[in-house]
């Protein structure tokens, strides 16, 4: 692709608008589409937050230069791959006898093109083979291999076909923990690439993967064990299940009834950077939620979810971890199932400080009910004492739940000691 192409963005079906990049200036461009524009169709496709305006002019962003958006505007750059599926990428590039530094930013939407997550869709498209069946033994092998190559300087050689297979099914999915994105015929069980199937006949999800030589205890379980706490406690997610008691799965809210669903995280619709403490707090959430005039139940779910990060220690629940999704039918958001909530340290190592990615009344530790109480004050949270003391008694269920799914004994006493009971 020339470095001065134009990738197409797509939405439900319409030519949205263009991007363009100028290598040379570190600026992208967007211009929408005239017709969509003018036929007063998903208005609020990207809300009024400052960045992609409703315009017919051209729009030009040379300020979103970190290595989180990496020159694109932010809810475009939310359709790229982060750390785990970017390393993938790599060396999927170098199987081919290319490095990262050749491609374009535009070539690498093009890359993702209707496989990534949400229902934005960049063309022309890269095609990528398709294969009919998953050989997750064989995913298992690779991955590990490459998890090998990120520890050491030694090269190794990847089988390209393996290495197609798991770009084509982990690298449009974001975060640093492997994951793979398949899909689940509803009758038969048939298990086929989830970034290339969408149909009402099968069940989406995301699966992340349990490699034995990554880490000395199953990141999944401890994720498993989270979720069906949450779940007992209110808290809105998707259906999730393990696979073979090892791999986590749970349900893709991007994927509903053979349908795209258009989601955008809290980085994207803002611009804020979550690699970044400066707009990195609850207040910033809960503000965002407001002005997308989300239903105020949400709101209420939003408080409950930040006292389970904070009971839980779930310390990574950062700008990217909170996502919104688009109803194009009433042309309005609304706050997506909740997702990552699990324990965000090894607990096989010790801290001696915790700070959390998202502040609460200024403060990134020693979190208190006083703190909790100021936002409930701010946002009118009903009974927020009634929701903390919730939150806090179930904690108290971690320990039963864990054995019972058979969580090493160290890792569950462990966790039960870093639980923050007010």
């Amino acid at each position: 692709m020339a470095k001065n192409n134009l990738v197409n963005l797509r939405c439900f079906g319409v030519e949205v608008g263009r991007i363009g990049f100028d290598e040379n200036k570190m600026q992208s461009y967007f211009q929408y589409h005239p017709e969509f524009t003018e036929n007063n169709q998903y208005n609020q496709l990207f809300p009024a937050t400052g960045i992609i305006k409703r315009v017919k002019q051209t729009q030009v962003f040379n300020q979103y230069n970190s290595s989180t958006f990496r020159g694109l505007p932010p809810p475009i750059a939310d359709s790229l791959p982060d750390a785990f599926g970017n390393l993938i990428f790599k060396l999927w590039l170098e199987s081919t006898n290319r490095t990262k530094q050749q491609i374009t930013i535009l070539e690498q939407l093009a890359y993702v093109a209707n496989r990534g997550m949400g229902a934005l869709e960049f063309f022309p498209i890269k095609e990528i083979p398709k294969h009919s069946t998953i050989n997750l033994a064989e995913i298992l092998k690779v991955l590990n291999e490459v998890l090998i190559q990120k520890r050491t300087s030694n090269k190794s050689q990847f089988n390209t076909k393996a290495l197609i297979n798991i770009f084509k099914l982990g690298t449009s999915a974001g975060g640093a923990r492997p994951k793979i994105l398949i899909a689940e015929h509803k009758e038969n069980g048939q298990i086929a690439p989830g970034d290339i199937t969408v149909s009402k006949d099968y069940k989406h999800y995301i699966v992340k993967l349990h490699l034995e030589n990554e880490k000395m205890y199953n990141q999944s379980l401890v994720e498993y064990c989270y979720y069906k706490i949450a779940t007992q406690l209110g808290i809105r997610m998707m259906p999730s299940r393990l696979i073979e008691n090892t791999h986590f799965a749970t349900e893709r809210f991007d994927r509903q009834n053979g349908q795209k669903q258009h989601i955008l995280t809290a980085t994207g619709l803002t611009g804020w950077d979550y690699k970044l403490p400066t707009n990195s707090s609850y207040e910033n959430l809960f503000q965002l939620a407001i002005f997308l005039k989300i239903p105020h139940a949400q709101i209420e779910e939003l408080f409950r979810r930040m006292v389970f990060n904070v009971v839980f220690c779930n310390t990574d629940d950062h700008l990217k971890n909170h996502t919104f999704i688009y109803d194009e039918q009433l042309d309005r958001w609304s706050l997506a199932p909740a997702y990552d909530l699990t324990f965000a340290y090894n607990p096989l190592l010790e801290f001696k400080t915790i700070n959390r990615a998202l502040s609460i009344n200024g403060k990134r530790s020693n979190i208190n009910k006083k703190d909790f109480l100021k936002l409930a004050d701010l946002f009118t949270i009903k009974n927020p004492k009634g929701v903390i003391r919730e939150v806090v008694e179930a904690s108290s269920l971690w320990p039963e739940i864990a054995k019972t799914l058979e969580v090493e004994p160290k890792i569950i006493e462990t966790i039960q000691t870093k639980l923050n009971t007010l």
